[in-house]
Parts: structure tokens; sequence; C-alpha cells
């Protein structure tokens, strides 16, 4: 019998449940992950104790889905899902079963799960109950639909999503019986929320292999869920910076930073903009200003997904700066991270990093060295706090007021202004000097005009 180590207060509630003449079992996620060596996230927990039942054991309990079997259990202020074995009734949306029904037979709860890897349970009495193949589905790496993919997908479209999910995290294959229904049943991902579909998304591109993400292109999921990257597929960039088509280069860009969901996200869709805005002069593919329609695409894509608003903000920002490109000098760091801003600049540096790591090896080293040097720089501003943003300035608005400055837009224009002179030099940077260049500035007949930009975009990129 194949014995896996459970967690002392799983095995205490599993004990418990049986001594009061009912069976219990670590069930689905916790015993895939415990097969596979990898410390399961949540223990869950399902039980022939109807929820009352459960209740009537325990001291300390939550109803926290009591409609659907589900009770949690509370051991010195951890808490543990326990459920009633189920049958869905018939799904009538494509994720709500119309009605639920418990049972006491553990392999009706196991059959409507979703696929064959999930599908098992664990007591330390009875050992591994795998009656679908689980087992031999971890050893082939695949995953595979519990019965009838069809069926499966019927019930909750989202399965579809998080069958990629699963094999970017574990580094499987979708089974050939369930890979077909996915791509017969892809359009019925429409029915799904905006909020689940972003849940999902963000799982598979912060997982050790977002490179999968081809795979939802494969079985047709991005072209419901994110038409954009369908565009990408294919688009060759023929310049001296890549060897890579759009698409494989964006996949490449994900692979090569850490699995945060801005992180990744923001290398997801950096390039987006590229088709386009792609044009060809003289054989050479030019990509002018795609960062700026990237950003706005992704903006777009955010606000569809319902993302918060912190992740969207901080995603098209680094969308937006991703091909900037200045001089490893001080001015030019500077002045970086006016635009970009210091919030953001760290992220900046690690998206423009996986950005040329995923370009042509012959241009690799050289743009790193570069970046490296720029980074070196970045520190040293900071060490000496050299000044590179109007909270940073040696006079405020209330001085320059004080000078008889009137509040309004000519006010913020003149703080921009002092800013970028003091980002040029700082030793500029004395109240009394800057008040006298605040009195010039404000007469200037361009005091208005944008600020001017100081970096030139690489329309090769």
């Amino acid at each position: 019998m194949k014995k896996i180590q459970i967690p002392e207060k799983v095995a205490y509630i599993i004990r418990n449940l049986e001594e009061n003449g009912y069976e219990a079992y670590a069930v689905g996620g916790c015993v895939r992950d415990s097969l596979l060596g990898r410390e399961p996230g949540d223990w869950d927990i399902t039980t022939s104790a109807a929820p009352w039942q459960v209740k009537a054991v325990f001291p300390r309990t939550i109803d926290t889905g009591i409609q659907h079997g589900t009770v949690t259990v509370m051991l010195d202020k951890e808490g543990f899902e326990v459920t009633t074995y189920r049958i869905d009734g018939e799904y009538e949306d494509s994720r709500h079963p119309k009605n639920v029904s418990f049972t006491s037979n553990l392999k009706e709860d196991l059959a409507r799960r979703d696929f064959t890897i999930n599908a098992m349970a664990y007591n330390p009495g009875t050992g591994i109950v795998d009656l679908y193949g689980g087992m031999e589905d971890l050893e082939k790496k695949i995953i595979r639909c519990v019965g009838t993919p069809d069926h499966r997908f019927d019930e909750d479209a989202l399965r579809m999503m998080r069958a990629v999910r699963f094999a970017a995290q574990l580094d499987f294959d979708v089974e050939a019986d369930t890979a077909r229904a996915v791509r017969k049943k892809a359009r019925s991902l429409k029915k799904i929320s905006a909020e689940r579909i972003a849940a999902e998304l963000v799982k598979l591109v912060t997982s050790p292999h977002p490179e999968k993400l081809h795979l939802a292109w494969e079985l047709g999921i991005t072209g419901v869920i994110l038409p954009e990257y369908d565009q990408i597929v294919g688009v060759e960039q023929n310049t001296p910076n890549h060897i890579y088509t759009v698409d494989v280069h964006t996949l490449k860009a994900m692979e090569n930073i850490q699995p945060d969901p801005v992180l990744r996200l923001t290398m997801l869709f950096h390039d987006l903009g590229k088709p386009a805005v792609k044009k060809t002069l003289y054989g050479r593919d030019i990509f002018y200003r795609h960062p700026e329609v990237s950003a706005r695409m992704a903006k777009d894509i955010l606000k569809r997904l319902k993302m918060d608003n912190a992740t969207t903000d901080k995603v098209v920002r680094l969308v937006k700066w991703h091909g900037l490109k200045y001089d490893a000098t001080p001015v030019h760091v500077r002045r970086a991270l006016n635009r970009v801003g210091d919030d953001l600049f760290e992220d900046f540096i690690k998206v423009q990093r996986a950005d040329v790591m995923a370009k042509s090896p012959s241009v690799i080293l050289r743009k790193l060295e570069l970046l490296d040097e720029k980074e070196k720089i970045y520190h040293e501003i900071l060490e000496s706090g050299q000044c590179y943003c109007i909270k940073m300035l040696a006079v405020n608005g209330r001085d320059l007021i004080s000078e008889g400055i009137a509040p309004g837009p000519l006010l913020g224009a003149v703080l921009d202004r002092l800013t970028e002179r003091v980002i040029d030099d700082p030793a500029l940077n004395i109240k009394e000097t800057l008040l006298k260049l605040a009195m010039k500035e404000k007469d200037s007949p361009d005091i208005f005009e944008p600020k001017k930009e100081f970096f030139w975009e690489e329309t090769g990129k």
C-alpha cells in the first residue's frame, strides 16, 4: 500500500470522522502533489458524513459552502475544508450544477471531478484510492478528463483553461481525446466570467512553464479569451536584433522573468502592438512606437478581464516604457527614472533584461553589459540622493507661490521645467538658485511645451 505523508491535523480530522462511523479521505490536488513530491498548498477532505454530521463531530466549524456540502473545520486557528461526497446535477450555464445531492459512495464523488490526476483520494488506513487511472496519468505526464471530456467541459467550460494551466504547472501534455474536446468546445469559454478567466490566465503565465500559453493557442483557447495573442503568432521580425517570430520572442521573454503576475503579464503584452505598426523598408522590419500601441492594448485587455487597478496601472506603464533606450550616463538614467517612476524602475530593469535575453544571441551579451552598467548607475543615484523628480527638488509649490507664481497649470509647468534642469545638472538643486530659475522659466514662451524626449526608440527592436 502506497503511503503519503499527511499533516497531523488532517490525520486528526480523518481519524475523528472514522471513529464516528464515517468515511473520510484527503482528496484532489493535495494527493496529486504529494505523489509528485510537491508541497501541497491546501489539504481538502471528503467524507461520507453529511455537513450537519461533520458539525456534530467537531466543536468549531464554519459554514463556508454548506449548500454544496462544504464545512470548514477549525483547528488552532487553521481551517480545513471538509466536503460531503456529492453528485452534481445537470449543468445549465457551463459553470454551476442545477442542484447537488449528497451520496455515501466515494466512487460517485470522484467521478464528478475534472481530471484523473485530481480524482484520487487517500487515507492512512486504505491508502490511495485511484479509480480512474490518475497514478498512471501522473507517470505518463498527461492531463486527461475523468470520463467523457465533452461532458466535463459542458459542466464547466473553465476546465479547458485548467487543463492547460495544469500542463504548465506540471510540464505535462494534454491527452489526445481531452485536447480534441477542448478544440471542439473552446467557444463556450465566452460563458465564463472575466474574473475566472483572468484568475486562470494569471496562474498559467506565472507557472514554471508559461510557454504552454502556446498550447492554449493550439487548442483554440486564446482565440476566445485573448485574440490579441493570436495576432502575433507567426509574425516575422526581420531585424538585426531578432531571430524569433513575435510570439516565440514573447514566450521566451516570459520564461526569462520571475513568476510575478505583473512581470509575466508585462512580458505577455509587451509586443502585442507590433503587427499593427509593422512596416518593411529596404528589407528590414520596423515597429516604430509599438510600445505605446502595446500599452493601449494591454489596458483594454486588463479592463476586459476586470483586473484590479493596481495591477493594470503597473503593467500598462511597464509595457509603455519597455522599449525605452537611454545612455549609460547619470543624466540619462535620472531622466529614465523620472519618466518610468521610481516605484517601477527595478521592475523596468527586469523587464528590459528579460526582453534582451529573448533576442538574437548575437546581441544579447552587449545589451546585457550595457543594462548592467545602467543598473549600477541607478543604484549610485539612489545612494547619493540625486534629484530625479519634483518631490526631490529643493523648492516646492508653496515656495513658488510665495514668489508670485499663481497656483494652476503654470505652477506645475514651472516645477516640471525645474526638475528637468536639475536632472541635467544636480548642482542647481539649491533653493535660492531654483527660485531665480523659476522666475525666468515662468515667462518662457515654450513653458507649456511637452517634455522633450531624451531617448530614441530602436525601430528594429
